[in-house]
């Protein structure tokens, strides 16, 4: 990678350098905003809890039903259940039960993050981009040659094709390694990782740059409903000057 760290050479699975990329500077040029990337990461974590912990109430414990002892006289204290929390067999006071951690994170702050974190990697010169993964089948002793021509070591983090399945199953045996598809590449993997490695075709460009929620061909195009729209305020028209008249 060069000075400015926006280059990269582009190399083949046998180590053989290709050519040379640039790297996008709006996804890979910026400075790693490590408060933005916590939050993202940990609201990433929290939304991957499952959430399914329960425990019974002294409501929901099975027994219990009568008084344990009589009110006075006993010398102890009073004590109208024993399914009570201070009870053994008891219900559980203020105990966990089933409930989502999901946070709330908008589609901004989760493409500044990324784009924080695959900065960071490329800051650290720990970006790799592979022209294509030639494997002739699928293979696990050649999967582990190619890293290891390529010369990366560590967590591996591979973005291929979703229909590369070749490559796929290559890497499926590699604890090492974990294989995500360009739209599944997420801030908590790429901090995770000590290597993150790309194909020419999966290489993240202004994709990331999109605004959410904009679409130029509905923008360009209004559709049958505008249509219809313009020749009902026409109908209308025509009728209101027809009443005028």
């Amino acid at each position: 990678m060069s000075a400015a760290g926006l280059k990269v050479n582009c190399r083949s699975i046998d180590g053989s350098e290709v050519s040379e990329v640039d790297l996008d500077p709006e996804i890979f040029g910026m400075v790693p905003n490590v408060a933005l990337m916590h939050q993202v990461v940990t609201a990433q974590a929290a939304g991957a809890r499952a959430g399914t912990q329960s425990t019974r109430t002294r409501a929901e414990v099975r027994g219990g039903g009568a008084k344990p002892l009589r009110q006075k006289g006993t010398g102890r204290a009073r004590q109208g259940s024993t399914r009570a929390p201070q009870w053994a067999g008891g219900g559980v006071a203020l105990g966990p039960k089933p409930r989502s951690y999901k946070q709330r994170t908008p589609r901004k702050m989760l493409r500044a993050a990324l784009r924080s974190a695959l900065s960071d990697r490329a800051l650290g010169q720990r970006v790799c981009v592979v022209d294509a993964w030639t494997f002739p089948a699928p293979r696990t002793k050649d999967a582990v040659a190619a890293l290891d021509a390529l010369g990366v070591h560590g967590r591996l983090l591979v973005v291929i094709d979703a229909t590369d399945e070749v490559a796929a199953r290559s890497f499926a045996n590699l604890r090492y390694v974990k294989v995500v598809s360009p739209a599944q590449l997420s801030t908590y993997d790429v901090l995770r990782s000590d290597w993150v490695i790309f194909t020419s075709s999966t290489l993240p460009t202004a994709l990331l740059n999109e605004e959410p929620g904009a679409d130029v061909t509905q923008a360009e195009d209004p559709g049958p409903q505008a249509g219809n729209a313009d020749a009902s305020k026409e109908t209308t028209r025509a009728r209101d000057e027809e009443n005028r008249s």
